[in-house]
């Protein structure tokens, strides 16, 4: 993505930016997938979409450039990335939003922290990110970084909402490391979320996606039509029990 760390009239801010290697869908998953974490009750840093004028555009790795138009930023939040220990998660003030993190992934098919497929794709350990709190021991979770969000990393299109997608029976975001801290209320809460989804929200959302981020009308109904769909799909099956029976371990 070619991502810069930039100070703005504020703070520090990450920026991502069309001319990406990505490509302009990249941002608006990001938007998208960002701004569902941010309903869904998880921290987020705050974000924006800003115009980048051509006098501070920059250049980005393999020769790439940015282009001038809307930009992704979003607040630097001082914290580190997970080095893959236990001890971290169990340092967290907000242990509870491991499991939201969880579902949120699957709702989102979000391949870029733990995908589904380990033959296929590496897990993303820097997309697990503990920021500081006010207490030297404690960290809290925050949901980053969602470009490959919906089709991990694929053009939206207007196939996005075949009934593959929206009835995939991959298990996005579970680390093993998470197991543990799976907890069936918080799933249950996650369920009741997804049940209550106003389709009118996502419309809502998809229709704010920039046009010069050249996402289509037919991507965006499939696009909307794949978050509505999937979340009442999830919902069910964690009525049957998805989500408790065998993401959580039996307690010794």
């Amino acid at each position: 993505m070619g991502t810069a760390k930039v100070k703005t009239n504020a703070t520090y801010g990450f920026l991502k930016a069309m001319g990406n290697r990505q490509g302009p869908h990249a941002l608006a998953c990001e938007f998208v997938g960002t701004s569902l974490a941010l309903w869904f009750g998880l921290p987020v840093p705050d974000f924006a979409v800003l115009n980048l004028e051509q006098i501070d555009c920059f250049p980005l790795p393999r020769k790439a450039h940015t282009q001038p138009g809307p930009a992704f930023v979003s607040k630097f939040v001082p914290g580190q990335t997970w080095k893959q220990s236990v001890e971290e998660l169990e340092r967290l003030e907000n242990p509870m939003d491991i499991t939201r993190l969880v579902v949120f992934d699957n709702w989102v098919r979000n391949c870029d922290r733990h995908p589904p497929n380990l033959a296929t794709r590496n897990p993303n350990y820097r997309n697990v990110y503990l920021a500081n709190t006010d207490s030297a021991e404690r960290s809290r979770l925050y949901a980053i970084d969602h470009t490959h969000c919906f089709d991990c990393g694929r053009d939206l299109s207007p196939g996005l909402a075949d009934i593959g997608n929206v009835r995939d029976e991959g298990v996005y975001g579970l680390f093993p490391e998470f197991a543990p801290f799976i907890d069936p209320g918080e799933i249950a809460w996650c369920g009741a979320m997804l049940k209550s989804l106003d389709p009118a929200i996502v419309h809502d959302l998809a229709a704010t996606i920039p046009r010069e981020w050249d996402v289509r009308d037919e991507a965006r109904a499939a696009l909307v039509e794949l978050i509505v769909m999937r979340a009442g799909y999830l919902a069910d099956k964690m009525d049957k029990g998805w989500g408790v029976s065998w993401w959580h371990p039996p307690a010794e």
